[in-house]
């Protein structure tokens, strides 16, 4: 299947290693890269991110064949990967870099984005704190940080194992063969 469709959706789901592993499982998802998302700094390294004065997130940025895997589908598949109830936490993962949030560029995916956020809402009794925000800026990370659990496949990660043959296993219903 051929496509000029390409989409971009930028997702801060914790510890970007596991956010970025759990994503290139999924069918329709081309390609992906690790980074730190609406900060307040320009270019920063991963040490001054980690020391949570730079504002930035840890975040994937997510391009993406809409063909295959609707915003919809991808954005569903982002809620089963974090705690969205858990602020500036995730897993053992503690600071602001570590906060969920969907950052989008195209201003028509917020009516999905806002969609999925109020069904999610409806699954919990206290606030999703899921940032929902225009992306400001995003800043790849160093290339070590890139695929970093294919490099380092015994490497530290936050997400449980079997949430990664999850994805690979899941299809959007949309999705005609």
């Amino acid at each position: 299947m051929t496509t000029n469709n390409i989409k971009d959706i930028y997702l801060a789901g914790g510890c970007f290693w596991g956010t970025e592993h759990f994503f290139k499982q999924i069918e329709g998802v081309l390609e992906t890269e690790v980074g730190f998302a609406n900060g307040h700094t320009e270019d920063p390294s991963y040490k001054e991110v980690y020391t949570d004065k730079t504002g930035h997130a840890e975040t994937v940025h997510v391009r993406y064949n809409p063909e295959v895997a609707s915003l919809e589908f991808l954005l569903r598949m982002f809620f089963k990967a974090i705690d969205p109830t858990s602020l500036n936490k995730q897993g053992h993962d503690e600071g602001t870099r570590y906060r969920t949030g969907i950052y989008y560029t195209d201003n028509q995916d917020i009516e999905v984005i806002n969609k999925v956020f109020n069904e999610e809402q409806q699954k919990y009794s206290e606030p999703l704190v899921v940032e929902r925000e225009q992306l400001k800026c995003f800043f790849k990370a160093e290339e070590y940080h890139q695929d970093y659990l294919d490099k380092n496949p015994d490497g530290y990660c936050h997400l449980p194992l079997e949430l990664f043959a999850f994805a690979r296993e899941a299809k959007d219903k949309h999705y005609k063969e």
